[in-house]
């Protein structure tokens, strides 16, 4: 039997079942096409009995539930729940009840507890059962019982106890002191352990601490909220690699970024002077455009030697740029030569919590010959979605574009469309008219569904950011594990934001530069 815990994240679930493929041959996911983050996830394994909820904000299993007692082994403190039926039992009825009777539970396993409740049955015919709740803290089982058997003046121990009660047909594990108290939060309660089971039990000093919010302040700020320890800042174009190591622990895997077909659209508009041009708003320096050299060259050996130099430092530069992929954290971070922050919100307060980096002067910045953190893409792991699974929910805030119409900032779980209203009637004051406006909203196709691509944000918007604006729709299906495909994205520019929005509304992954 697969160990797993209350908490734990779908991706860290999934990839744990996905490893005994032996054990667990089907899994079965259901989610809503159509919203996805607001409803449960379930996660059924009908070769073994059991199906698991998640909740959609967050995605960690809140609800454990066992339908057949046939198809698992169970125990609770070396005492078997129930046994599974023989290979050699070939009589339905008798496999059908192989549940616990209620004087395993109660002499055997758990001992006394508090009367259950009691569901009627929806016809009132002589054969029909009603259904009894009982519970524990943290577990319940499903009693099937003769309707006409049923009085609220007996005692339940000998009605349970009676020929008039079925083995428990179902158990199910939760985070709370009874069903009855847990069900009604039993998804936006906290849950009391972590996301990965490698981080169960080890407390405060269990390696790299999980990160539970990332909040955008804007400016290349990033405040990482972590589980037990302070907040960990990245400051885009300052933050090493070193520090990311120490901070968030190694990266689960490095993605070399090698693609430069994107690089020509950098030069679009590169002589713009509006603060809501390219340089203005998008991060200003093209550290990675290849240019013609043949107009700067001079007559003197020296000045060719220094050029050429010059060139191969920058070859070295940008072979060396890659993508740190924390997969567990559920994000990745894009390692380059520093670049310009992004632009500051025209409604976001001049003070800000102070960091190490936060007093950054632009003539003192790295010096673009170090790489530094220049990007970070929050994934979103939605079902159905073309990278479904590869990385574990990441949820964030937006902290840097307060309005007075709203009192909470918009986030992950917020509708994009809400996300576009109010982000450009925030930027609205930096466009000279809404020509220019829309001038910055034209559209590039993309496509992830081909062979060559690595079906990552990573990739599809490593460069032309700091370019260009608007939304570009892509030409490639999303499929995912959930067997329902999502359709194509659409990617939208805002000043030091790109989100990746599905065709229902929800953010896939929001790159933040």
């Amino acid at each position: 039997m697969l160990a797993i815990a209350l908490g734990a994240s779908l991706h860290d679930v999934l990839h744990r079942l996905k490893a005994e493929p032996q054990t667990y041959p089907t899994i079965n996911l259901s989610y809503s096409s159509a919203r996805p983050i607001d409803t449960p996830i379930l996660l059924v394994l009908p070769a073994n009995g059991i199906r698991l909820r998640f909740d959609g904000p967050d995605q960690r299993l809140r609800l454990i539930e066992i339908l057949d007692f046939s198809k698992s082994r169970l125990s609770y403190k070396n005492i078997e729940i129930a046994k599974p039926p023989l290979a050699s039992t070939a009589i339905p009825a008798l496999q059908a009840s192989s549940g616990p009777s209620f004087r395993h539970v109660y002499n055997r396993l758990f001992g006394p507890t508090f009367p259950g409740e009691y569901i009627p049955p929806s016809s009132q015919s002589d054969d029909a059962t009603g259904t009894y709740i009982l519970s524990y803290p943290g577990i319940a089982f499903t009693f099937s019982i003769q309707s006409s058997a049923w009085s609220a003046n007996l005692d339940f121990v000998a009605l349970l106890s009676s020929s008039a009660a079925s083995p428990a047909s179902s158990m199910a594990i939760f985070n709370g002191s009874s069903w009855s108290d847990a069900r009604a939060n039993i998804f936006t309660l906290t849950p009391p352990h972590p996301r990965s089971l490698s981080l169960t039990g080890r407390g405060r000093e269990g390696g790299a601490d999980e990160v539970e919010l990332v909040k955008v302040h804007g400016e290349g700020r990033i405040e990482l909220v972590r589980r037990f320890g302070s907040p960990f800042w990245i400051i885009l174009s300052e933050t090493t690699p070193q520090d990311l190591v120490t901070e968030l622990g190694p990266p689960d895997a490095i993605y070399r970024k090698n693609d430069r077909r994107l690089a020509i659209h950098k030069a679009r508009n590169t002589g713009s002077r509006h603060p809501g041009g390219v340089i203005g708003l998008y991060g200003g320096q093209d550290e990675s455009t290849d240019t013609d050299q043949s107009s700067s060259h001079t007559t003197t050996d020296d000045s060719d030697e220094d050029g050429l130099a010059s060139m191969g430092k920058s070859h070295d530069m940008a072979s060396a740029e890659c993508f740190y992929n924390y997969f567990h954290h559920g994000f990745d971070v894009f390692i380059s030569s520093p670049t310009r922050p992004s632009a500051r919100s025209p409604t976001s307060p001049r003070a800000f919590a102070p960091t190490p980096s936060t007093t950054r002067d632009q003539s003192n910045a790295m010096p673009t010959t170090y790489l530094t953190a220049t990007k970070l893409l929050l994934h979103a792991n939605i079902p159905g979605s073309y990278p479904f699974n590869r990385h574990r929910r990441s949820r964030w805030t937006l902290e840097h574009v307060p309005s007075a119409q709203y009192t909470e900032p918009p986030n992950s779980e917020t509708p994009f469309n809400d996300i576009a209203g109010r982000l450009r009637e925030v930027w609205k004051t930096t466009y000279s008219n809404e020509d220019e406006e829309k001038s910055l909203q034209r559209g590039m196709v993309l496509n992830r569904g081909w062979g060559d691509s690595p079906g990552s944000s990573c990739e599809l918007i490593g460069g032309w950011e700091e370019s260009i604006g608007g939304n570009r729709k892509g030409t490639g299906d999303i499929t995912g594990d959930g067997g329902q495909s999502l359709g194509n994205t659409e990617l939208f520019g805002f000043p030091g934001l790109v989100f990746e929005v599905l065709k229902n509304g929800a953010v896939s992954c929001l790159t933040v530069f």
